[in-house]
């Protein structure tokens, strides 16, 4: 790795733990630079802001989220089973240290910049991704029978944010309290009873 990359990913790590802790609006270059120990210039030369270092930290998030596998339809294997796979990669994902340390500098700097949101709702990320086709494919098999693929995909994932991923992040929940397998299970089963085809 050349000395220019390390010392953007220093600053990018830097300017990570500070947000974390201050909040993007009271964390300084200032303070960054002296964190990733380089100087207030070698910063500014490779972010000329603070909202610029913001979104490379977002950009380098969703780009490692992208390393997730893509979990594809098999129809030699049952729905539920399949569905269940899924779930538990996007809890896992949900329930991490890291996706949660982001989730909490991302929500708090919306409350200072609400077109943030719309920017990061276009974002797919987890099964998201590939959710969508998982179910289109499950539905031209004939194992569910979806008429907005679109909204079933989110009901999905959505439940599991709902129920796990929202609590965690605010902190009324943690990993260890919540039945998360049992959470999976249910959400499955409701998912199923709706669009499984009888």
């Amino acid at each position: 790795m050349k000395l220019s990359d390390k010392k953007r990913l220093n600053i990018l790590d830097a300017a990570e733990q500070l947000f974390f802790e201050c909040g993007v609006e009271h964390a300084t270059m200032d303070q960054i630079a002296k964190a990733a120990q380089a100087s207030k210039r070698t910063v500014y030369n490779h972010f000329s802001t603070k909202e610029e270092l913001f979104q490379a930290i977002l950009t380098r998030m969703f780009a490692q989220l992208d390393d997730a596998q893509e979990l594809q339809f098999n129809d030699n294997q049952p729905i539920k089973s399949q569905l269940r796979e899924i779930a538990q990669q996007e809890v896992e994902l949900l329930t991490s240290e890291r996706f949660l340390r982001i989730a909490k500098i991302t929500f708090m700097q919306m409350l200072q910049q609400p077109s943030l949101a719309k920017s990061i709702a276009n974002n797919e990320f987890g099964c998201m991704r590939y959710l969508g086709t998982f179910l289109q494919q499950a539905n031209a098999a004939q194992r569910l029978q979806i008429e907005d693929i679109d909204f079933a995909a989110k009901q999905f994932v959505y439940a599991l944010k709902g129920f796990i991923f929202y609590p965690i992040l605010y902190g009324f929940e943690t990993h260890s309290s919540l039945n998360i397998t049992d959470i999976i299970e249910r959400n499955i089963a409701t998912f199923l009873a709706q669009y499984q085809p009888n």
